[in-house]
Parts: structure tokens; sequence; C-alpha cells
């Protein structure tokens, strides 16, 4: 069953040239280090002429929701622009939030959690396979998926300076009301859906995330070669891409 509706613009040479202003909101995921995870993504996209939001969702308020996380996001967001929402790992339980809140050009998961109405986040692994799908591949690769030493299970493909910098930037961890309460809406949001596939994700392997896009959403993803932190080990590469989901400026 499809949620959303998938949209592929097939834009002209002139119009990709001439990219319309949007503003893009990014939503972190865990263990990234809270907004800061963005910053050279939402670099690259403001030199191409957009207007960037990322902010940290996570403060140390246990009683935290995930309507509160959407509502930290909708409140940072003061624009007349096409919004698209960004959503990487467990900020894919966020993001549907923001979009059924606010009009919503785009829905875009990186290599993100994709719920399903009134799924928990701590139901969502053994939900959708996950520990299975882990196992299989790291049969595969000698164990490097999955491993518990986030420099090889993690930031594999991140410059080591910036994967040290996670350590010191990580905000504390979603609260248990987030992580544990179900997913509240009844329903998935209509808003245009895509999903960016992480080729080399050694927390969610590709055959796993191919699978989840297609049950879940109803879509063929697109796909960057990177591991599950695209926006420190690919940013420039994930921005371009992000930028082709924009619409194109009136041509005059």
């Amino acid at each position: 069953m499809t949620h959303g509706r998938e949209w592929r613009p097939s834009p002209s040479p002139r119009q990709e040239r001439q990219r319309a202003i949007s503003t893009f909101a990014l939503i972190h995921g865990a263990g990234v280090g809270g907004g800061w995870f963005w910053h050279l993504v939402e670099a690259e996209l403001r030199s191409l002429g957009h207007t960037t939001v990322a902010p940290t969702l996570w403060t140390g308020d246990d009683t935290a929701t995930l309507n509160d996380y959407a509502d930290t996001v909708v409140n940072t967001i003061d624009t007349q622009d096409e919004l698209f929402v960004v959503a990487h790992s467990f900020g894919g339980f966020t993001a549907p939030l923001v979009a059924e809140r606010l009009p919503t050009a785009g829905l875009i998961y990186v290599t993100a959690m994709i719920p399903r109405p009134g799924e928990s986040p701590a139901d969502w692994w053994s939900n959708t396979g996950h520990p299975e799908a882990v196992r299989i591949q790291a049969a595969k690769d000698g164990g490097l998926t999955g491993s518990s030493d986030p420099y090889v299970g993690y930031f594999h493909d991140v410059p080591k300076h910036l994967a040290d910098q996670v350590s010191r930037r990580e905000p504390p961890p979603p609260s248990d009301s987030a992580y544990y309460e179900p997913w509240p809406l009844d329903t998935y949001p209509t808003t245009p859906t895509r999903y960016i596939l992480c080729t080399e994700d050694r927390l969610f392997p590709a055959a796993f995330q191919r699978r989840l896009v297609r049950e879940r959403l109803g879509i063929t993803p697109d796909e960057i070669a990177s591991g599950h932190c695209p926006a420190l080990s690919r940013p420039t590469e994930l921005a371009a891409m992000l930028n082709t989901f924009t619409p194109a400026r009136n041509e005059a």
C-alpha cells in the first residue's frame, strides 16, 4: 500500500540552473550530535539559495513526547517558502508529525525509521525485522554491520575529526516518553514522499531499507553511496540530491 505520493520531477537544463528558494527543516537522529549533525548540509543548501533550520530536539526532559519534538521543529519555521521536511534515522518518527502540522511540499527520509500508526520506536526494531537483517548482513561482511564500535558500525566513512566531535556535541538521549509511547498519527500524511537509501549503511542494511521502503511507503528509494551518516560523510552529494527535489523557478 502506498502512503503519501511519490514525486519525481524532470526539470529542463535551464530549470536545473534556476532552482526555487525552499526551506528545509532538517531533523536529526540519535547519536549524531543533535542539530549540529546537519551543519555541512546546511552550508551547501544555503549556497544554493535555500534556507534551513536544524533544531536540537532533546533537552533531557524525560516527559517530552514525539509531539513535543514536532512542536519544537514547527516553532523554528517562519517562512512562506515551500517547505521540505527531512528526517535522519530516529527523526523519521518526528518528521511526519511536522508535515501534518504545516503545509509541506515534500517529506524526505534519509536512511530513516519509517513508523506505522500506533507503533512505538521501541517496537519498531522487532516489528521491522531489523535484528535478523543485521545478523544476515553481518554474516556476509565479517561483522562490520552491527558492530558495537561506533567508528566501525556508524561512522566508518565519516572524517575522523567530525566523528570525534559527535560525542562532545551529543544532547541527552530521546525521552522514554518519546521512545515507548505509540506513534500518535492515525494515518500516514499524504505529503509527497521520498526516501534516500544509504547503500553502505551498517546500521540499516541496504536490503533491509529497500524492503521497508517498499512495504511501508510503496515507493522506490533514491540511493547515495554512504554509511549511516551522509550529512557528515557526503554532505555535498546529499545537499545536491535534496536540491533536485525542489521545484524549478518560473522561467522569465
